[in-house]
């Protein structure tokens, strides 16, 4: 049985900003999820206090790559029958699960308003948390949009097929153009050398230097590893089933880049997780 952890408010951390990361791609079967998993798993074996939020709402599935039951998530919430904090996991190294619900379609269709307030409701929880990873699901839906601009940063992941980059593409331009977001990480998944990462990259960026005003920036390549699929099939995220894998050192280094990613200073004037610290900080 997983226990529902206690997240109440510390006062030692109140206030403190959130990095948070949104991981997307615009494309189903790129390994968004487990590139979420395993970032989040590597940050909370390195010390740190990480909050993982399953943002597929219609078709979550952390909570099954990770093994965890779940009694409540995410549809409980926005019904009223609890509140965020009561549906909260613990996985393994103290890593915070906030677990959506799966095969639930109106779950899958709830409104920019609704969106804004599951990202609002962020603020009564997590005093003490150093990062928040944010689990997109595929596509360009309002769903995907709303929980991207939220955050600070976005990481793009990308694998070699032609429909990845087409449709990473399309993500970045509506971002960037309906949403001013400029700064996009790129991330090379699944590849057979380091050569095809960078060279994904490079299609990438030329296609957006041509018609968007984005900056990329890349951040390495993950290698195809057949111990993801084993590892999936155990339950349990890479980092921790096959820890010297080459997937799980890339991963691990992914992990020491983060951290070295300066903290937010002040809002950007739209809704965001954990806006009022960044308010706060800034006044």
């Amino acid at each position: 049985m997983n226990q529902i952890i206690d997240i109440s408010p510390s006062n030692s951390g109140a206030g403190k900003p959130v990095k948070v990361i949104a991981i997307t791609g615009g494309k189903g079967g790129v390994g968004k999820t487990n590139v979420s998993v395993n970032l989040g798993m590597a940050l909370s074996q390195q010390g740190y206090k990480v909050m993982l939020l399953d943002a597929d709402l219609g078709l979550a599935n952390v909570d099954v790559l990770l093994g965890l039951s779940t009694r409540k998530n995410l549809s409980h919430v926005l019904s009223g029958e609890c509140e965020l904090r009561d549906i909260v996991l613990e996985a393994p190294h103290g890593l915070q699960i906030v677990p959506a619900s799966s095969g639930t379609k109106n779950m899958a269709e709830l409104s920019v308003m609704e969106h804004a307030g599951i990202i609002q409701a962020f603020s009564e929880i997590g005093k003490n948390l150093d990062f928040l990873i944010v689990d997109t699901a595929a596509g360009i839906t309002d769903m995907v949009v709303s929980f991207t601009r939220a955050s600070q940063d976005v990481i793009a992941v990308v694998c070699d097929e032609p429909t990845s980059i087409t449709d990473a593409y399309a993500l970045m331009k509506v971002l960037n153009r309906d949403h001013n977001i400029v700064r996009f990480h790129v991330l090379a998944n699944m590849v057979h050398t380091s050569q095809e990462g960078r060279e994904l990259f490079a299609k990438l960026n030329g296609v957006c230097n041509r018609f968007l005003d984005v900056t990329l920036d890349y951040l390495g390549s993950i290698p195809f590893d057949e111990n993801v699929r084993k590892s999936v099939k155990k339950q349990k995220a890479l980092v921790d089933a096959f820890p010297r894998s080459p997937a799980s050192i890339a991963i691990k280094s992914l992990a020491k880049k983060v951290q070295n990613w300066p903290m937010p200073r002040d809002a950007s004037g739209h809704i965001e997780f954990f806006m009022e610290r960044l308010v706060s900080k800034a006044m």
